[in-house]
This record gives structure tokens, sequence and C-alpha cells, in this order.
């Protein structure tokens, strides 16, 4: 049942990262991200919060080891606490903040309980 719901997480994981990947205007737009003269901030989209994740879940199904899935849970958590000092310092929309948030920090926990034992 663990490696079924590793897949699923992972098929999540890519999901999640091809909004970034192959949408980086609207996932910008969803982030409250503002567009500037220059390009560089959809190159970001697409490496750091698209093709990152959509590799790493590929990785993980293709080595199918426990580690593998850990370490998307690795990160997840980091994600989530990104956004836990972001409530702290940068005051954004705490609606936002918990949605993104607890998507990460459940995935994490997945990750990283089911994985990592």
């Amino acid at each position: 049942m663990i490696d079924i719901l590793n897949i699923l997480a992972a098929l999540l994981t890519i999901a999640f990262g091809l909004f970034g990947f192959v949408a980086p205007r609207y996932t910008a737009s969803a982030l409250d991200l503002a567009p500037t003269h220059s390009t560089m901030g959809l190159s970001e989209m697409r490496a750091s919060v698209g093709g990152l994740f959509v590799v790493a879940g590929l990785a993980a199904i293709w080595i199918d080891a426990p580690l593998a899935y850990a370490m998307i849970g690795f990160a997840f958590a980091g994600a989530a606490l990104g956004r836990c000092l972001s409530l702290v310092f940068d005051k954004p929309p705490v609606k936002k903040v918990l949605i993104f948030g607890g998507i990460e920090a459940a995935l994490a926990g997945w990750f990283l309980l089911a994985n990592s034992f």
C-alpha cells in the first residue's frame, strides 16, 4: 500500500511541478508574483517551481527506493519551512500561505514518515 501511495504522491508532485514548468505565467499569477521587465522570473518558475519537482517525482518513481521518496519529503519540508518564515518576516496573504504550505507540509509528512523507517 505504501508503494502505491508513494507513486500517487510522486505523481501529485509532478503535476504541481508541471504548472511551473509549462505554465510559468499562470503559476506566477497564482502566487501573486508581479511581472517585471525581465523574463528571468519565468525562467526561475520553470526551474525551481517546475522542473525541480517534475524531475524529483520522476526520479523517485524510477529509482523506486524509500530514500528517493524521502528526499522529496525533505524538499517539501524546506518549502513549508520557508513559508513559515515568510509568515513571520514578510506578512504574505495568510490564506494562500496556509493552503500552499499545508499541501507542502502534508506531502513532506507523508514522504518522510512513510519512507524514513
